[in-house]
Order: C-alpha cells, then sequence, then structure tokens
C-alpha cells in the first residue's frame, strides 16, 4: 500500500481547506494513511511532514508498521500527546501572525477528546473542523485494495456453502451462524465483517434480523447476510433460501428483487450518481408494486469498514468513479410474512461494472 503517497496528496491539501495541519484519530483512517493497525493511535499531518503518536503497548508494532514518518511514544494517551507534542512544538506557532489552524475529525471525536485538546493547546492554536477529508479519498481504491477486497469476498462467499449444509427445519439460526463464523475463521478470516445475519420466517421481514435462538421454520424464506475482514478489508453479500416449497408468491417476489438487483448493477458506471443507482433498484421494483416495501438504501460503499462512503441512496448526489466498490441490496420485507435480500459487492470499473461476488443468484430451496 502507498501510505507515503496518500500522506503526501492529503497534506498537500490542506491549504485549501484552510488548514495547516490535521489529526487524525480515526483508526481506520489512520491505517489507511500509515499502515498502524492497533487500537491506539493518533496521526498529525502538516505541511512539514507527519508525526505518530502512541503509547507503549505498541512500540514494536508501531516501529514495524509505520514508515517515513516520525514516531513519538509516550505513557499517556496518543491524543493527550499529541496535544502536548503541538504545545512543544507549536510547528512555528508562536511566531505566526495568524493562528495555527489544526483540523479535527468531529465525526468521530467525542466532546470529552475536544476539550482536552482546546484546554491543552496554546492561544495561538485554533480548532478546525476538518471535511472528510480521508474519507473521500478512501472511496476510490487503488489495485492493491481491490485485490484485498476480491480475495475477502471470495472467502466470504465461500461460507454460503456451510449455510446450505445447515439450515434445515428445526435448526437455530444462531446455530447456522455459528457453523459459517467458525469455518471463516478455519479458513482464514480476521474476524467477521458484521454480527452475521440469519433471519428466517416471520423474522426474515426484519432487514437486519440478526441470528438469534429462534428455530428455521418448516416453510419460508432465510435471509443470510454476512461477510469477513481479511487482509483488513471487508466483505458483504446477502442470499435468500426457501425452506420448503415455494408459492407461485414467493417465487415471484423473489424473482421481482432479483431483477432489481441486476438493474441496479446494470446502472453502475463512472459518471452516473448514487442516486440513480438507487433509482433503477425502486424503479424495477415499482413494476411489480413492491416499492413500498423496500425500506432501506441500495448500497453502501466497502473497504477498511464495512459501511463507507458513498451511500447509495435516494437523494445522494456523489458521482461513481473507477475503482469505488459499493454493495448493490435491494430488498422486501413484508411485516409479519416475509422478507427477502439480495446483495453483491460491485467495483465500478472504466466502463460500467465487475460483479466481485461469485455465488449464484438463483433461488435456492431447501
Amino acid at each position: 500500500m502507498d501510505h507515503k503517497g496518500r500522506r503526501l496528496r492529503l497534506q498537500k491539501a490542506l491549504p485549501a481547506h484552510g488548514l495547516d495541519g490535521l489529526l487524525v484519530t480515526h483508526l481506520p483512517n489512520i491505517r489507511y494513511l500509515c499502515g498502524f493497525t492497533g487500537s491506539a493511535g493518533a496521526l498529525l499531518l502538516t505541511q512539514a511532514g507527519s508525526v505518530f503518536f502512541t503509547d507503549g503497548r505498541y512500540t514494536v508494532q508501531a516501529r514495524a508498521e509505520v514508515k517515513a514518518a516520525k514516531l513519538v511514544i509516550a505513557s499517556k494517551a496518543p491524543l493527550a500527546t499529541a496535544a502536548a507534542w503541538l504545545s512543544a512544538h507549536q510547528q512555528g506557532g508562536a511566531r505566526r501572525a495568524a493562528p495555527f489552524r489544526v483540523g479535527i475529525e468531529s465525526e468521530h471525536m467525542t466532546v470529552a477528546a475536544r476539550s482536552l485538546l482546546a484546554g491543552t493547546l496554546p492561544s495561538n492554536f485554533r480548532l478546525r473542523r476538518a471535511p472528510a477529508l480521508v474519507e473521500k479519498a478512501r472511496m476510490v481504491k487503488d489495485r492493491n485494495e481491490i485485490q484485498c477486497l476480491r480475495s475477502a469476498v471470495i472467502l466470504g462467499a465461500s461460507l454460503f456453502d456451510r449455510a446450505l449444509d445447515v439450515i434445515r427445519p428445526g435448526v437455530r439460526e444462531a446455530e447456522v451462524a455459528a457453523e459459517m463464523e467458525y469455518a471463516a475463521h478455519k479458513a482464514g478470516a480476521q474476524e467477521m465483517s458484521f454480527t452475521t445475519i440469519i433471519a428466517s420466517g416471520r423474522r426474515s421481514a426484519l432487514p437486519h434480523g440478526r441470528a438469534s435462538q429462534a428455530a428455521i421454520p418448516g416453510q419460508g424464506f432465510v435471509v443470510c447476510d454476512f461477510g469477513v475482514i481479511l487482509s483488513g478489508y471487508c466483505s458483504d453479500m446477502t442470499r435468500t433460501v426457501y425452506v420448503g416449497h415455494p408459492s407461485a408468491q414467493a417465487r415471484g417476489v423473489y424473482r421481482a428483487v432479483k431483477q432489481a438487483q441486476q438493474a441496479a448493477v446494470d446502472a453502475v458506471r463512472p459518471g452516473i450518481s448514487v442516486g440513480e443507482v438507487d433509482h433503477a433498484a425502486r424503479k424495477s421494483l415499482q413494476k411489480s408494486g413492491l416499492a413500498k416495501y423496500f425500506t432501506h438504501s441500495t448500497g453502501h460503499g466497502v473497504g477498511l469498514e464495512i459501511h463507507e462512503a458513498p451511500r447509495v441512496a435516494a437523494g445522494q448526489n456523489e458521482v461513481l468513479q473507477a475503482g469505488m466498490v459499493i454493495t448493490i441490496e435491494p430488498g422486501v420485507y413484508v411485516p409479519g410474512k416475509w422478507g427477502l435480500r439480495i446483495e453483491d459487492m460491485v467495483v465500478v470499473t472504466e466502463r460500467g461494472c465487475e460483479v466481485l461476488t461469485p455465488t449464484s443468484k438463483e433461488l435456492v430451496t431447501i
């Protein structure tokens, strides 16, 4: 990963946003910019360079992972160390006619943390709410990131085979999830991307129906939504199966969701807005009178975090670019009856998109 190049590009962009420095505290952003994978750190970027702060637990790890940045290791929490370091060095602040403007990631910083910074820094420093500069950069993946995502998707998709082995009437949803998660770790996954969703029967109408102690009924849909983390990058996919003999109505609803998902996939290409992709899925479901049962956004970005920018939803104007990786996951949820969802991860290419998820979307009956 080109961590140094990422930092240099961000450092050059700071003046355009009225910033003399940026204090990065969100751990996924830190990993993106310097490679550190620990749980405690802060990264300061200025025109003069970059400084990474952590505590003594990560001395060896930081020296191994963080390249081309000054390391400051102290006994205090990284944010307190960063504030003290800024106060001592002031980045020329004492000789400046104007205050030194430090951007903070307000979306990821608590009120208490901001108060600590404000109370430690001298009067010639100003804290500024920085735009989502790192998240914006993270939206477009480079070749190495796409390969990491591709590997995570393939490993994650293999878990569906285990789900099909286990899903049977009377088996608890939590048992299915446990078998899948065990298979994931056995295959080399670091951890799951999120709590595995196995929602059967009437519970399939819950879009985020985490696996429960409920037994899978003898008839109905089973929504399986799961993903793994591999080399720091997440995967995300959903397949819905049917236990028993599906009625013509059930098959029709499944077919409608599959068509809507394909319509959204077909809409993905550089230059189109994410709102237009969302509209493609909803327009397809309108034809079958099911659009009112589609109650969430069509997708989201995936990378170092399971939910990243851009959000693929109505009213969102972010324009797709080659290298973006998003999910396409329309669904239909009828409370008290059933629900289903189909989800793939896709990478935007120069001419359209590539579906990364290798698993068939034909209705599987058990």
